[in-house]
């Protein structure tokens, strides 16, 4: 008993700890689904273990009428596990989720295997996983990992890094990943990345013909072209501005 009300209390701090829209414990206890979600778990998880299977599926079932949030009695979470906000959230039977998990709305922890086996990510210790993340079949995320919003991951991610993107790709150094927090605002976009590269090649060309072209004394083409790049490269420059900005 001693030991239920420790970590209870436990939760209850992490809400604190990691979402700093908590004011008081009454709103914490009373108003926050991604809680009550964990609590439902912890309890399901245990008549899980013990055999009763359905009493387990039963209560995780109305855990996920009353939260929006669906955890399947069979998983493992460890401690100080947060979801922020929740809904949406899908964690399947053999996943396995580490200490110190910070995880936003729309996340799933689904399986590709129709086997009765390990079918679910293993997530280590003191990762975060942006909103809408789907992370599929049994991979294994490393410590202190970053999971960018929308990503779909379908390999394992090493220990520090940040992934972004469909399917998810690792596009920071580990290392300096590792010492900050998810700020979805400022992760790389590889994919503007390489379109902004390409246009700026293709300026460079159009100044090398123009070049060529004046030195032959030819017909200089329409800059139609020219103009629709500057266009498209102050959309990337607007867009990219914004996303610094955050929200």
């Amino acid at each position: 008993m001693v030991g239920l009300f420790q970590t209870l209390r436990e939760d209850v701090r992490n809400v604190f700890a990691k979402d700093p829209a908590a004011r008081n414990i009454v709103e914490v206890i009373f108003l926050y689904p991604g809680l009550h979600a964990l609590w439902f778990h912890r309890l399901a998880h245990c008549l899980w273990t013990h055999r009763l299977r359905f009493c387990a599926r039963l209560l995780s079932h109305w855990a996920r009428l009353l939260t929006g949030i669906e955890i399947h009695p069979g998983a493992r979470i460890g401690h100080r596990f947060f979801i922020d906000h929740g809904m949406g959230v899908v964690i399947g039977e053999t996943a396995e989720i580490g200490d110190d998990v910070l995880m936003y709305q729309g996340v799933v922890l689904g399986g590709t295997a129709l086997e009765k086996k390990k079918r679910h990510p293993t997530i280590g210790n003191n990762v975060v996983i942006g909103t809408a993340a789907i992370l599929l079949g049994p991979i294994i995320v490393g410590d202190s990992a970053r999971i960018g919003a929308n990503s779909v991951v379908v390999r394992s991610v090493p220990p520090g890094a940040v992934v972004v993107g469909v399917p998810g790709r690792v596009v920071a150094d580990p290392q300096k990943a590792a010492a900050g927090n998810l700020e979805h605002g400022k992760l790389p976009d590889p994919f503007s990345e390489a379109v902004r590269l390409i246009l700026e090649e293709q300026v460079r060309l159009n100044e090398r013909v123009g070049r060529l072209e004046g030195l032959k004394d030819i017909a200089a083409a329409s800059d139609e072209l020219t103009r629709k790049i500057i266009e498209i490269e102050k959309a990337f420059e607007n867009q990219n501005g914004n996303n610094k900005g955050g929200t």
